[in-house]
């Protein structure tokens, strides 16, 4: 073979590069756990700025009052932010998915090829559907219910013995 063509041998052993990968994960673990503890920090230093914490005792009836006035404000003030966070993210999701359709819409339909028609005899059908439970041909007739000749003929009798409606209708007239 050309040595042009081989593939160049790596550089980094295997032991090497696996040693690289541990280390890789375990930056990556301790990055996460420290992003996580600034969100948990971030957290409550917000909730510490918005929410101070109250001071009931020693207050009158009327300073009471006025605060809880105060705070139903603020909780007003919170849904009206909340109610306008939730509709732009229903707006946002219903623009992802009209664009979604766009996309589908534009990449084209696929079509579907016209199926052929085939003849599949019993024992064929029976084979595709149990599979290798299928042993030699049934004979689906075998299962149907007999019929006697006999009986065939004593309903023909019966059906001949009424006769012709005319002659009852006729005969009923008199």
């Amino acid at each position: 073979m050309n040595p042009k063509w081989d593939k160049p041998k790596s550089k980094i052993s295997a032991s090497r590069k696996l040693s690289l990968k541990m280390l890789l994960l375990t930056r990556a673990c301790e990055d996460l756990e420290k992003e996580k503890l600034e969100r948990e920090e971030e957290k409550v230093r917000y909730l510490g700025e918005k929410l101070p914490p109250l001071q009931l005792s020693g207050l009158s009836l009327d300073e009471l009052q006025k605060l809880c006035k105060q705070l139903h404000e603020k909780i007003d003030v919170v849904d009206e932010e909340r109610y306008d966070c939730e509709h732009k993210v229903v707006k946002h999701n219903k623009d992802i998915h009209e664009l979604k359709l766009k996309v589908q819409d534009l990449g084209g339909k696929f079509k579907k090829p016209a199926l052929r028609k085939v003849r599949v005899s019993a024992d064929e059908m029976m084979r595709a559907l149990l599979g290798s439970k299928h042993k030699g041909s049934m004979d689906l007739r075998a299962n149907l219910k007999s019929v006697k000749k006999e009986d065939v003929k004593q309903d023909k009798v019966l059906t001949s013995e009424v006769g012709d409606w005319r002659e009852n209708v006729r005969l009923a007239n008199v």
